[in-house]
């Protein structure tokens, strides 16, 4: 698959009733479902009618669920919009697909081997002063978004919408961008996936006291939360300084 006005997409069935079937060369946007009509027809009782549709949006391969019955997973996932890249899982129903033909699987492996090799020898072999200045600015630009918030964030209080901002008690919520396209749109909700999944897996394991009045948390799971916290803090400033994250 090659970027372009006329890209198409494979689509290869591992399991489920079809499996076995590969779908070569689907011109997008494209529809997955049950029903005559979609490009790619799943003949499983738990795939929706019209399931979900793929779409390009740059260079991106864009998955959204269209309202499904029951979900669409990517790589375990329950997902709403979804960037897909070469070797993700889809999973409609009983029915699981691998997005990519062979050849581009094989090939983004070969790619990703290549690019950790050198940040797998820099982390294992940098010493802390090599890593420092990246880790300043990190918790500088955290602890100036917490300065600039206007409001405690109480719990107790409900979260509540209205026109598409959020509240909580009375105040607002910081707003989500407006009018994204579907490719932004994947991304920020796989960045917000991401970080939520993250901070689940870290505090999943909290003890309290009796009282419910202190909590304990084992360390390792404390620098989990920690590092989300530092990569909140590298994307925070590389949303004014594009360039941060190659630092």
């Amino acid at each position: 698959m090659t970027p372009g006005t006329n890209l198409s997409v494979t689509f290869q069935v591992v399991d489920g009733v079809d499996k076995g079937r590969v779908f070569r060369d689907l011109s997008v946007p494209l529809t997955i479902g049950r029903e005559e009509g979609n490009t790619l027809r799943l003949n499983d009782e738990r795939v929706s009618r019209f399931h979900a549709k793929v779409q390009q949006d740059g260079p991106d391969v864009i998955l959204t669920d269209l309202e499904s019955t029951n979900g669409t997973r990517v790589n375990g996932h329950v997902v709403q919009i979804r960037r897909l890249r070469f070797g993700d899982r889809v999973t409609l129903g009983r029915t699981l697909l691998l997005f990519g033909s062979d050849e581009e699987i094989n090939d983004r492996r070969a790619t990703l081997l290549t690019s950790l090799k050198p940040s797998l020898t820099s982390s294992l072999g940098s010493s802390g002063s090599e890593q420092g200045p990246p880790t300043v600015h990190a918790n500088t630009v955290a602890t100036q978004a917490a300065a600039d918030c206007d409001f405690d964030l109480n719990i107790k209080d409900e979260v509540t919408s209205n026109a598409g901002d959020l509240f909580i008690g009375k105040q607002p919520l910081p707003p989500l961008p407006q009018k994204m396209s579907p490719s932004q749109a994947a991304r920020t909700a796989e960045i917000l996936d991401f970080l939520h999944h993250h901070l689940t897996q870290a505090t999943e394991n909290i003890k309290a006291n009796e009282e419910g009045t202190l909590i304990s948390l084992a360390f390792s799971e404390w620098q989990g939360v920690l590092a989300v916290q530092n990569l909140l803090a590298r994307y925070l400033r590389a949303v004014a300084e594009p360039d941060a994250l190659q630092q």
